[in-house]
């Protein structure tokens, strides 16, 4: 049998074949046990909780009938469990992450660290103003920090993420539009937009209006003007957009809109590629969220924690949600109430009900001083740098739709290289897995038939990039040579094999049963 550099079998397969199966079912250190309800047993507990003695009045009828349900296990026993659990999760620690449009990068220890420093990490909030003053301090260092690299006069922070943002840049916007007496009903979304621009204009009771692409993948500047009217409210648009690509009529998309009497909403996820290069507010735009947890390090995934700030053009300044950070000359107060506003502040209301997620600014904060104006510079052209590295040195074995001009922070290829072969995309996808790493974003954005978005982000070396590439290139080759057998059926060395989708999603468990009343939905 053939080892790879990694001690893995060259051709998949081939230990599933020929490998005596082991007593125990596990693979080395590769464990192979049930879930933790299946590995639970009555009666054992790690820990040791006093009986409590509690009326049934104080739980007005709410009283548990029977028992809590969790599984009881020892403490060693929960430790091994969700430590094998940990082994096999692929990480930003443990390898390259290309997935394009998620800014998978590296994430310093030194942001951990300040994060838990005493006065961050343990504060609550709802203790007395004067008790936190250096977390304000600490806040407002990072607003001057977003609006001098955005252009923007003013910042609202009290945002979750990405999506969070957009509404809070729309309910600002929808604000300052009725501040004039007007009803404006349309968005125009470009159809190569994040899936969450539509949605967020729907949910703000906006109606939304699609803005074609050209064929070189940037939006169609003229549609869009021939779509402008008295009845648009915004624009929603990604710089650098969704295929990778800045968008070089920007600013002259931006005149026409405010010339329409419209507002310029941005999508900020790919600020990564741009931050310390351009600022936004130089290219008309009126609102753009930023994810702290994209371009400034913040760990991410899993449905939080997020942290999305919006900047604001003085055209909309007024209209920042609560809470507003002040400082009056000697601390720093929070306007929790809109009566307290002064200078001509009108907030259309609030976000949530605190001010935003402490860990989160102080990671960022801590990733922009460790860097400088200088390095976060240097970030953003690293990544370029990155991404166009890939696209070059793949686009000959791999179908690039936008590949004759350079790319922004990611590269984007497409499945057309695949055609007739008898390898899907999702083959091609799950065979990387194989290799040891994580399949970049398949099938977005959605204008480009079987679409593979690449981002390397800046905190990849070359060497970590030419092994990514010679894997790629080995794969597009071996597919093109209908040499198929490291696809089908792949992934063969992964914890667990190809789900069934279709009757996983036709057919979702939910919720963990005992073996005799559960239903199967993949293997």
């Amino acid at each position: 049998m053939t080892m790879n550099k990694q001690g893995r079998p060259t051709a998949p397969g081939t230990v599933e074949d020929n490998e005596l199966p082991t007593i125990s079912g596990d693979r080395g250190l590769d464990h192979e046990e049930g879930l933790i309800f299946e590995l639970g047993r009555a009666g054992m507990t790690g820990v040791d909780v006093p009986e409590v003695q509690m009326s049934e009045t104080r739980l007005g009828g709410r009283r548990r009938k029977g028992p809590i349900g969790l599984p009881g296990l020892s403490e060693p026993e929960v430790v091994r469990h969700y430590v094998r659990l940990s082994r096999m999760n692929y990480a930003i620690d443990s390898g390259l992450y290309p997935l394009g449009s998620c800014t998978m990068k590296h994430n310093p220890r030194l942001n951990e660290k300040m994060a838990r420093l005493p006065g961050f990490g343990d504060i609550h909030p709802l203790q007395p103003q004067q008790t936190v003053q250096g977390a304000f301090a600490l806040i407002s260092e990072l607003m001057r920090w977003l609006t001098t690299l955005t252009g923007m006069p003013a910042v609202a922070m009290s945002p979750k993420a990405g999506a969070h943002g957009e509404l809070c840049g729309l309910l600002a916007i929808r604000a300052a539009i009725e501040a004039r007496g007007e009803k404006r009903p349309r968005i125009l979304v470009p159809e190569s937009a994040h899936g969450t621009n539509p949605a967020t204009a729907a949910f703000a009771g906006f109606t939304v209006d699609e803005v074609p692409a050209t064929k070189s993948g940037h939006v169609d500047a003229d549609a869009l003007e021939a779509k402008l009217g008295p009845d648009v409210c915004a624009i929603m648009l990604t710089n650098p957009n969704t295929c990778g690509l800045f968008e070089p009529r920007i600013i002259e998309m931006a005149d026409a809109v405010h010339r329409a009497g419209a507002y310029f909403y941005c999508d900020g996820a790919n600020f990564n590629a741009i931050a310390g290069r351009v600022r936004p507010g130089d290219l008309g735009i009126d609102a753009m969220h930023i994810n702290l947890h994209k371009t400034f390090s913040t760990p991410h995934g899993g449905g939080g924690p997020g942290a999305g700030p919006v900047v604001l053009s003085e055209r909309l300044a007024p209209y920042a949600p609560l809470p507003l950070l002040m400082h009056d000359g000697n601390e720093f107060r929070m306007i929790e109430h809109a009566d307290e506003a002064s200078g001509g502040a009108k907030p259309f209301g609030r976000m949530c009900a605190f001010h935003g997620q402490m860990g989160m600014f102080t990671r960022a904060l801590a990733y922009m001083l460790s860097h400088g104006r200088d390095g976060v510079r240097q970030a953003s052209e690293d990544a370029v740098l990155s991404a166009n590295y890939v696209l070059a040195s793949l686009k000959d074995v791999m179908s690039a739709p936008f590949g004759e001009g350079p790319c922004m922070h990611e590269a984007l290829f497409d499945d057309s290289f695949l055609e007739g072969t008898g390898v899907t995309t999702l083959d091609f996808a799950k065979a990387m897995i194989d290799e040891g790493y994580h399949p970049m974003t398949m099938y977005f954005p959605l204008v480009v038939h079987g679409a593979m978005l690449i981002e390397p982000t800046e905190s990849e070396s070359k060497e970590s990039l030419d092994r990514f590439i010679h894997v790629l290139r080995t794969m597009a080759l071996e597919a093109k040579d209908k040499r198929t057998a490291r696809f089908e059926g792949a992934p063969r060395l992964s914890p667990r094999r190809r789900l069934d989708e279709t009757a996983a999603a036709r057919n979702p468990i939910l919720r963990w049963r005992p073996k005799d009343d559960a239903r199967q939905a993949a293997e």
